[in-house]
């Protein structure tokens, strides 16, 4: 019997740590075992003096579908320990309370942690990123897509306002992120430089050696100068209101939730990972 691969895989390259999510099977949707396996190659990087840069990227054709919401390792029920905050264990509780204080810790509480690492962070995306994976896109500090990838936010179509980590304002720009939830379409990768979303777009094939270029020439800078310049910019966007807007959208994302499980069948609005792919692939 096969020995069972890892969720992630983590690879030092010289003084850059390329985290890697691996379901490629499953478009890397992001389940708690991926959630709490990122977090701990985070970490990882974080640790270690030698590693200057963090790539993430994604086995496969996708980046990441986003959050597991019909594979069979879906493992919503499912306890793990809480690293980005303190809330109750959800499996202990129901309903809305349930819900809230998981998606406090997994969502939004570990993507905010992960927007915090002190060390430069770079998404290297391919084919589909796509709601919980623009989150992780987002809270690295540069992007850089193959010609084919596309950037979608669909929940509205659960009647959701986007994903719990709302950057949307902040990362596209009002108007742009209301059209962008609005139609809950595509992004081609293309339009995403445009807007300021990607940094860099490259043919697919040069999509690894073009983000480890990148990462390498970072790498020559000074960490602790690397570490304070992350900061800084960080800490201007919280002044310009990314995290009390992010609060306030995760109360309303949650209202959301509370709406379609009291007049629908669940809290997703109807919406399946069937219906949520087939909805990402229109255009914007």
């Amino acid at each position: 019997m096969a020995a069972e691969q890892p969720v992630v895989t983590y690879e030092r390259r010289d003084q850059v740590a390329v985290v890697t999510m691996n379901r490629p099977d499953y478009r890397n949707a992001q389940n708690s075992v991926m959630t709490y396996a990122l977090d701990d190659a985070f970490y990882r990087a974080c640790e270690d003096d030698e590693v200057k840069v963090i790539v993430l990227a994604g086995a496969g054709k996708h980046f990441s579908a986003g959050h597991d919401i019909g594979s069979p390792e879906r493992d919503i029920d499912v306890s793990y320990p809480r690293r980005a905050g303190l809330w109750w264990d959800h499996t202990r509780h129901t309903g809305g309370e349930s819900r809230f204080a998981r998606e406090q810790e997994v969502y939004l509480g570990m993507c905010r942690r992960w927007r915090e690492m002190p060390k430069p962070a770079i998404a290297s995306v391919q084919g589909a990123c796509v709601a919980g994976g623009l989150m992780l896109a987002w809270v690295c500090d540069l992007i850089v897509a193959s010609e084919d990838a596309f950037f979608a936010d669909p929940v509205v179509r659960m009647g959701i306002p986007g994903v719990e980590y709302f950057a949307h304002p902040w990362v596209l720009g009002p108007r742009v992120a209301k059209e962008f939830l609005f139609t809950g379409g595509r992004m081609p990768a293309q339009r995403a430089y445009e807007v300021g979303m990607v940094n860099r777009v490259v043919p697919r094939e040069e999509l690894e050696s073009s983000t480890l270029e990148l990462a390498a020439n970072i790498a020559r800078m000074p960490g602790f100068g690397l570490s304070l310049t992350k900061k800084a910019i960080n800490q201007a966007e919280d002044l310009m209101g990314l995290q009390s807007g992010m609060d306030s959208a995760f109360g309303l994302h949650h209202f959301a939730h509370a709406h379609n499980a009291e007049v629908g069948e669940d809290s997703l609005g109807g919406m399946n990972a069937r219906s949520m792919k087939q909805a990402a692939q229109k255009p914007e």
